[in-house]
Parts: structure tokens; sequence; C-alpha cells
């Protein structure tokens, strides 16, 4: 529910889909990345991350090169216009996150990111 909720703000204000957006998360946090260690940190398709970089590519956000040792291999960085917008998309989800911790409280958003990280640490990642 909360990401979807979310996921209306950037589609209304980007016109993002939640696979672009969190494509492009991915990038931002790392800087350069390949496709395939996109769809491992986000636990993406590489379907969906192929055609999320594919529609940020055409929007000029992101830029690919090969990789000089073995030219299957594409790196994926933001350009200059991909950083503005990702550093406005990450400030729209901070705000975010302050307006789901005031509905909680500090107490029940400490609980929340304790049972989380419990979740996390027990199930198996990829």
């Amino acid at each position: 529910m909360v990401s979807k909720q979310f996921a209306a703000h950037y589609r209304e204000q980007y016109g993002l889909t939640r696979p672009e957006w969190r494509t492009l998360a991915t990038i931002g946090q790392f800087d350069r990345i390949t496709a395939t260690e996109i769809g491992r940190h986000s636990s993406m398709h590489k379907t969906k991350v192929s055609r999320a970089v594919r529609a940020l590519e055409q929007r000029n956000w992101i830029a690919r090169t090969d990789d000089p040792v073995d030219r299957r291999i594409e790196h994926i960085v933001l350009t200059r216009e991909g950083k503005r917008h990702y550093r406005e998309l990450v400030r729209m989800a901070r705000d975010y996150e302050a307006r789901l911790v005031r509905m909680l409280g500090t107490t029940g958003a400490k609980h929340l990111e304790t049972g989380l990280g419990a979740i996390e640490t027990e199930l198996p990642g990829d």
C-alpha cells in the first residue's frame, strides 16, 4: 500500500513506471552498474530492467557504455539530467518517508524498522 501510494506520486510528477523508478534509484545508489546487477539488487526480472533502461535512456537520464574487456556487458550511469531528476526523486522519497514517520510516531517507526530488519535478516536473499 505504501509503495503504491508513493508510486502514484512519482508517476504523476515524472511519468515513471515502478520499474523505471527502481532502476533509476539503483543506478543512483551505485553510480555505475550493469543491467544484471540492477536486476540482482532490485529483485526485478531482466525483461523489466531492460525496458526500464531503454525508457530512461530515451529520456536521456542514463548513458550506456560497452565494457572494454567484455563487449556483452554494458555499464550504466546517470547523465547530468538523470542525476538532477534522481536528486529530486530522492528528496520526494525522503519527504514521503518523513510523513510516514509522523503517522507512526518515533516509537512506531523504530519498531517497524526493527521488525523489517528482522524479516530481512531471516529471509534468504538472491
